[in-house]
């Protein structure tokens, strides 16, 4: 079982926000040895701080703290009664809020999915935060096809009878992507994404008008702008690709964009997963953990 400190703080407009705080392990031989820059953990959109709740603990066995967050409007996080600020630029000032409260002046980013999408935010307006970045199965051009299939879903759940129930759910919606997860899979993410509602249904652990936006259109799967923070963060910042070879989000040819627009960038494909790798997987895990080996 994962040990961490929950943390709660406030956004600057008030909105009450969530954390999980896994320390670093530092064996007793090491105490000497510089402190490594703290990981901090973004998820996707309809996801929230559980889905690092393998990862973070084997993070911070090398080492480093790890911040897990609730972006707003998921998980313990308060939902926002103005749906206009569930966007990147809002999420990356939740973001700097909690590293300042904090105290912490650089580090290093994961970012599955849409928590990509916040740190090449990030980058574009506080790089100086930034020592180097994982996105996780996300770029600054996107496949149709998948944000097709993410707008199918998300917002669009209603409450379920059972854990069994949601375990099938969420195996109807996924199973393009992870093939091979194993029924009990299935059912620890449903902890993760459901809690019973004050009738005692199982209701989505986040807040549907998140999906606004990519319901109406208002994402596209491509922008200057997103290609420019694109490219400032993985021409500015050791970054590295993780795709799953199933993506229906990054597919070859947008990972292949990403990896002409930025030659240094290091990247790794997970096989026979789809969108998006748990990043708990042998390939992933070993391109992240010596990618953070690199890094100070």
């Amino acid at each position: 079982m994962s040990t961490f400190t929950p943390i709660s703080y406030q956004s600057t407009d008030g909105l009450d926000l969530y954390a999980r705080d896994y320390a670093a392990q530092v064996p007793a031989d090491a105490a000497a040895l510089p402190a490594r820059l703290p990981v901090i953990c973004l998820h996707g959109l309809t996801r929230n701080s559980g889905d690092f709740d393998e990862l973070a603990p084997r993070i911070a066995a090398l080492g480093r703290r790890v911040l897990a967050l609730d972006v707003r409007g998921r998980g313990h996080s308060a939902r926002d009664p103005d749906p206009a600020n569930y966007n990147p630029v809002v999420y990356a000032g939740d973001v700097v809020k909690l590293l300042h409260d904090l105290g912490i002046a650089r580090a290093v980013f994961i970012g599955t999915s849409m928590g990509g999408l916040i740190t090449m935010t990030l980058a574009v307006r506080h790089i100086e935060l930034i020592a180097g970045a994982v996105i996780n199965d996300v770029g600054p051009v996107l496949s149709v096809k998948g944000l097709a299939r993410i707008a199918g879903y998300a917002g669009r759940c209603s409450t379920l009878a059972s854990w069994e129930d949601a375990a099938a759910y969420l195996k109807e919606i996924n199973a393009c992507a992870f093939p091979d997860a194993p029924n009990e899979e299935w059912g620890k993410w449903a902890r993760r994404a459901f809690a019973p509602d004050a009738s005692g249904q199982l209701a989505v652990r986040y807040d549907p008008s998140i999906a606004i936006a990519l319901q109406t259109g208002k994402l596209r799967p491509t922008s200057l702008a997103g290609r420019l923070a694109f490219k400032r963060l993985a021409h500015k910042r050791p970054t590295l690709l993780v795709r799953g070879a199933l993506s229906d989000l990054v597919e070859p040819e947008q990972a292949a964009w990403m990896r002409r627009a930025a030659p240094t960038m290091q990247y790794t494909e997970v096989p026979n997963v789809g969108h998006a790798p748990m990043l708990t997987e042998p390939e992933a895990w070993e391109a992240i953990r010596q990618f953070l080996m690199s890094l100070p």
